[in-house]
């Protein structure tokens, strides 16, 4: 080994929101060991966090994820006793609106038992209950609608990221920019990691927080990970006839799956493709098509207010999507004990990190999961194939 070689008790191998939240909570719960934290985009602009539209819910239907979420909130509410006085990160609490045809009623309405059972602070709206509420939307059609009462909403996810990484880092974690080109491994443990630059890191653990990179990084470790990037579009939208109704209106998800949200005098939406519609290029140019012909005719006709809109703006971002059944992937190797999962999110990183990152703090310090038991997200699902379907992906 060469004497030059920088040594951590922990590396953390991306600085994203979930990177961040588990360096940030490893100080905060008493690790005093060395932490590296390996960025390769330390402008912060390409990640998934950045490119995300920052929203908040615990409308899953998954327990784990529904707690995973709750902390978030929690954190978010909580916000200057967290991370000082000046800790902003702009919360509109305005709630998830999504809406469910007949045929989907059924699991809409297993979803909100699942939701309130939880802890979740939603209602089932119907008929001319749904109508007085939300009077910009056609409601025919739809049978019901689940409503986010509180603790749902946005924040802007680039500030939320920096104040875990700038917590972490005043705590004395080391921001290392730089790829991972290379893992060294010994058996049944990890002992290091090789940089593009050269450099050779050596490392107690090992925590995956890639992002979209995730599965490359297990890869380079020996191990199958389906975790990779899933391309999206957001569409910025100028609508001179929006009321002050729509103005105010909660992130709305209608039949089909388009959604979109406030952003301030304008507006963001977007549609999940298919599996068959993937795009099968992962740079940052957006399909102009895609909103012409997906999302506007089903936005106008749910929205009529929409039928004059203007796109002012777009952007594309990749979601770190874990193709076995759209859930995250957290905790130890089986073997592997010190490489640890933060993956797969499918969406849902910025709003599940931080409990993701306390959740890996615990593990290494611990041994155990204390807050959130995440054991049904463990590796061994991946491995032996067997799927947790998370049914609200967005």
């Amino acid at each position: 080994m060469s004497a030059a070689m920088k040594t951590y008790d922990v590396v953390i191998v991306g600085g994203g929101v979930v990177g961040s939240a588990s360096a940030h909570y490893l100080r905060k719960n008493g690790h005093t060991g060395a932490i590296a934290l390996i960025e390769k985009d330390t402008s912060w602009a390409f990640g998934c966090t950045a490119r995300s539209a920052g929203g908040l819910r615990q409308q899953f239907s998954t327990p784990e994820n529904i707690h995973l979420s709750k902390f978030g909130v929690t954190l978010v509410k909580n916000l200057k006793q967290e991370f000082g006085p000046d800790a902003d990160i702009g919360f509109r609490e305005q709630g998830y609106l999504i809406c469910s045809t007949p045929g989907g009623l059924p699991i809409l309405e297993e979803n909100h038992a699942v939701q309130t059972a939880n802890g979740a602070d939603n209602v089932l709206l119907r008929g001319d209950a749904l109508a007085q509420r939300f009077p910009w939307l056609v409601t025919e059609g739809i049978a019901a609608a689940c409503f986010g009462l509180s603790g749902e909403g946005w924040v802007d996810p680039y500030m939320f990221a920096a104040l875990f990484r700038k917590s972490a880092i005043a705590r004395g974690v080391e921001l290392i920019q730089g790829e991972v080109t290379g893992v060294t491994r010994e058996d049944h443990r990890i002992t290091g990691v090789r940089l593009a630059s050269g450099e050779a890191v050596s490392c107690g653990a090992l925590v995956n927080a890639a992002g979209t990179g995730a599965g490359k990084l297990a890869g380079l470790a020996g191990i199958d990970l389906p975790v990779g990037p899933r391309k999206r579009y957001v569409y910025v939208l100028d609508c001179p006839a929006a009321t002050d109704a729509l103005r105010k209106a909660p992130l709305t998800v209608i039949p089909g799956g388009v959604y979109f949200r406030p952003e301030g005098r304008n507006f963001i939406a977007g549609l999940s493709p298919e599996e068959h519609q993937e795009p099968d290029t992962f740079d940052w140019e957006v399909d102009y098509n895609w909103f012409e012909e997906m999302i506007w005719p089903a936005l106008a006709g749910r929205v009529p207010l929409f039928e004059a809109v203007k796109v002012i703006g777009a952007w594309a971002g990749h979601y770190d999507y874990n193709a076995l059944d759209q859930n995250a992937v957290i905790g130890p190797h089986p073997e592997i004990r010190n490489f640890f999962f933060a993956n797969g999110f499918s969406g849902h990183g910025l709003q599940q990190g931080p409990a993701a990152g306390n959740a890996i703090s615990e593990l290494i310090i611990d041994g155990r999961y204390k807050t959130i038991d995440l054991a049904r997200f463990g590796f061994e699902r991946i491995r032996g194939n067997q799927p947790l379907f998370e049914r609200n992906v967005i």
